[in-house]
């Protein structure tokens, strides 16, 4: 059975968020709360951690996986962001948006969509979320916790561990953060184009 640790939402106890960097670093998967709505996320050079992402939600390596990013130093770190595209994402972000972007060279092969080559990064605004990039000081690997057959994303973290207690190394309790995904929004010729709406507000993205 997996841990459960709860960590205030708000201010989010250093003792756990050591805790659970640990359980990422060992190769483990946790369940964690974003501005969204919670996520499974494992160390971004974890192959079996990645496999166990995949088993979960059962998907392909087509599934466009994303990159939780401290700043947006880090995220062109790892995504090809030109001059608007970075002025529009600076812009909403931190906030509820997944941005589908051209992956750089220092992207795993085993992350990027087989054809496309791209990947999605997000800088979230939520404490817990933030704290645990930090103690890694590197971006999280992640995906909406959403079951398969499943509309809505799991909110209740004493269901999501006796569900998946025996699959992921660590559920958070963070509070409630939401059932509305992110906005997911790709770069293409050299323009935002709204693949799906969710929390975040698409109005910017229309102009």
């Amino acid at each position: 059975m997996s841990q459960l640790f709860q960590i205030h939402p708000e201010n989010p106890q250093a003792r756990l968020i050591r805790g659970a960097v640990d359980v990422l670093r060992k190769g483990g998967v946790i369940v964690y709360p974003t501005d969204s709505c919670y996520a499974l996320g494992c160390h971004i050079g974890d192959k079996k951690a990645l496999e166990t992402l995949r088993r979960i939600r059962q998907v392909d390596d087509k599934h466009f996986f994303t990159l939780m990013c401290r700043s947006m130093a880090e995220m062109s770190s790892y995504a090809m962001i030109d001059n608007v595209a970075h002025r529009l994402i600076k812009a909403l972000t931190p906030g509820p948006y997944t941005f589908i972007l051209p992956a750089m060279r220092s992207v795993p092969k085993r992350l990027l969509h087989p054809k496309r080559k791209k990947i999605g990064i997000r800088r979230p605004d939520n404490a817990i979320a933030l704290a645990l990039m930090e103690e890694l000081a590197e971006p999280l690997l992640s995906t909406t916790l959403i079951l398969p057959g499943d509309e809505l994303p799991m909110m209740d973290p004493y269901e999501m561990r006796d569900l998946l207690g025996n699959q992921v190394d660590l559920v958070i309790d963070g509070g409630y953060c939401g059932l509305e995904p992110t906005t997911v929004v790709e770069w293409t010729d050299d323009s935002p184009v709204v693949l799906r709406q969710g929390k975040g507000d698409i109005s910017l993205l229309e102009n």
